[in-house]
């Protein structure tokens, strides 16, 4: 390897990791074939859901020079989020709505795209060179584009799986003109284990390396706006957004060690929520409480819709009450799924014979008359 060029990586490396990085590697800007052919097959399968944005500009995502010809090198960059307790405790929390790790704290966008702007410009002055940052804000191949610079492999889930890591990294990219060697590749380490296929709620892996996003409870809780599926409901629990099972019965994650990053380590009042308070949140207080939180993203009706399928499936006949106050919520889409979780437990019934007396609030008689054919 050119002297020059692995000082200019070495020099990259150390002021990535100075800014907070907790992994940098390099690899060129040209990803194989079979990496647009496997996002086309998905497609084609509507793997995608409604996730619409994946199914455009797919040249550009499976072949980053598409995205910019003026790539040469991609700088692929890690940042760990590791918890510092058992994901998978919190589902046996019953009356407790279960957030996934990533979002128990601020959202790991604005985080990353400082740091990587932070580095981009060191990178432009200090070598007079093009570049895009990116930070799942572009058609960028994240996850293969780490691979081929050897942060990890993508495991039979299709998320990255790191040696040191296990399944938690935050990734970055930078595209730049600098030409430079690439990384070693990482190899597949998964071999005949079939943990994070096994141990879906909701068999949303068809086959080993491939997923359907329309089965994924992080799918269902963040992308889905509409009422969730019925077959799905009750395999929720009280996942109330995102899903880290498949992350979190992953062996490699052995390794791993807790995050060192302030802001992406669990806020208290996230850790585990009572499904009973988040239930009375109105848009003015889901605003304050998730303001720096991805969970902002999807807003209050459907956050509270998830927060009300977890009450349905909890068994804790004392969250009727929280329950009978979103019957008649603003939201059709709230309402829904209230009556749903009021059958659950048990209350439909008698609650139907007093709007039968009542000729008030017409729309829930009508939700729940269906709820009990």
């Amino acid at each position: 390897m050119d002297k020059p060029q692995t000082d200019i990586r070495e020099k990259i490396r150390a002021e990535a990791l100075a800014l907070g990085f907790d992994v940098c590697r390099f690899t060129p800007a040209h990803l194989p074939e079979r990496i647009g052919q496997h996002l086309q097959t998905a497609i084609a399968d509507g793997h995608h859901g409604t996730m619409d944005w994946l199914a455009t500009r797919t040249d550009e995502r499976s072949q980053p020079q598409t995205l910019w010809e003026g790539a040469k090198t991609v700088i692929m960059l890690g940042v760990n989020y590791g918890p510092e307790d058992d994901p998978l405790a919190r589902l046996e929390w019953r009356d407790r709505g279960n957030i996934s790790v990533y979002a128990q704290n601020e959202d790991y966008h604005d985080i990353i795209k400082k740091r990587l702007k932070q580095l981009g410009r060191w990178l432009g002055h200090e070598f007079e060179t093009e570049l895009k940052v990116f930070v799942d804000t572009a058609p960028v191949a994240e996850k293969p584009l780490a691979a081929q610079a050897g942060l990890g492999w993508q495991g039979k889930h299709t998320n990255l799986v790191s040696r040191e890591f296990g399944s938690w990294l935050f990734l970055g990219a930078i595209y730049t003109a600098l030409e430079l060697p690439g990384d070693e590749p990482e190899t597949d380490h998964c071999g005949s284990c079939r943990a994070c296929l096994d141990i879906c709620p909701t068999d949303a892996f068809p086959a080993p390396y491939r997923l359907d996003a329309r089965a994924c409870i992080s799918y269902l809780t963040i992308e889905h706006k509409e009422p969730i599926p019925e077959q799905y409901r009750a395999k929720m629990g009280n996942r109330i957004y995102g899903c880290d099972d498949c992350l979190t019965v992953c062996p490699w994650n052995k390794f791993a060690a807790e995050a060192r990053e302030a802001k992406l380590i669990a806020r208290e009042e996230l850790r585990a929520p009572t499904l009973a308070e988040l239930s009375t949140l109105d848009d003015e207080v889901f605003r304050a409480l998730f303001r720096k939180s991805p969970i902002k993203r999807i807003g209050r009706d459907r956050f509270i819709r998830n927060v009300m399928i977890a009450m349905g499936n909890s068994g804790d006949t004392s969250l009727l009450s929280a329950i009978e106050a979103r019957l008649s919520d603003p939201s059709p889409l709230v309402r829904g799924m209230a009556v749903w979780a009021w059958a659950q437990l048990g209350g439909a019934a008698e609650r139907l014979h007093k709007l039968r007396e009542n000729e008030e609030e017409p729309h829930v008689r009508a939700e729940l008359e269906t709820a009990l054919k």
